[in-house]
């Protein structure tokens, strides 16, 4: 793989940061009563600016660099994967969502690392992909309101929205994972 490029950048630590909120996640989350959860969704909101703002920051500042697309989409998937099997073990989340959110980031995780040593660089993440996690980010604090259960249209045009979402990303990332690595051999 090519130079990783500066790790000590102001978007870098902006998604460590994120990384390691992963911690009071499961701490806030492994008790959860069903009900509301007000710290939870203070963190998941720090989660979800400090996601906005790595990337902005990282383009900005001209410090986009190989460590800060390793480091970013992993921050993502590991917060994202710790609220979610929280909210599934508690019960506050269906089955199948769960399932679409965790196999869409292994199978997206995976095939990054593959075609990172295939190619010899970490393909960024795209706005789709952004998105998408966006949205699970916005259902989760929506989840942790405990709004679900009393506003059952838009509980459903969420689950509809990271579904369809999802879907598309898995098939952007891919498309475009092919793309790079058939430009690749050809060279």
């Amino acid at each position: 793989m090519k130079n990783l490029g500066r790790l000590f950048t102001i978007s870098n630590f902006l998604s460590f940061v994120r990384l390691l909120m992963a911690i009071p996640f499961w701490i806030l989350l492994n008790n959860d009563n069903k009900g509301p959860n007000n710290w939870a969704v203070l963190l998941t909101l720090a989660a979800v600016i400090t996601d906005l703002m790595d990337g902005y920051l990282a383009r900005k500042f001209d410090q986009v660099s190989e460590w800060g697309k390793i480091i970013d989409p992993l921050a993502d998937k590991v917060c994202v994967g710790i609220i979610i099997l929280q909210l599934f073990l508690h019960g506050r989340l269906i089955p199948a969502l769960f399932w679409i959110i965790i196999i869409r980031d292994i199978i997206i995780f995976v095939a990054g690392i593959f075609v990172t040593k295939k190619i010899g660089m970490v393909l960024p993440s795209n706005y789709l992909g952004k998105g998408t996690v966006l949205v699970i980010g916005f259902y989760i604090i929506f989840m942790m309101l405990d709004l679900a259960g009393k506003n059952y249209v838009v509980n459903y045009l969420f689950m509809l929205a990271i579904v369809i979402m999802s879907v598309a990303s898995l098939v952007a990332y891919g498309t475009r994972a092919f793309g790079v690595m058939k430009g690749k051999r050809k060279e």
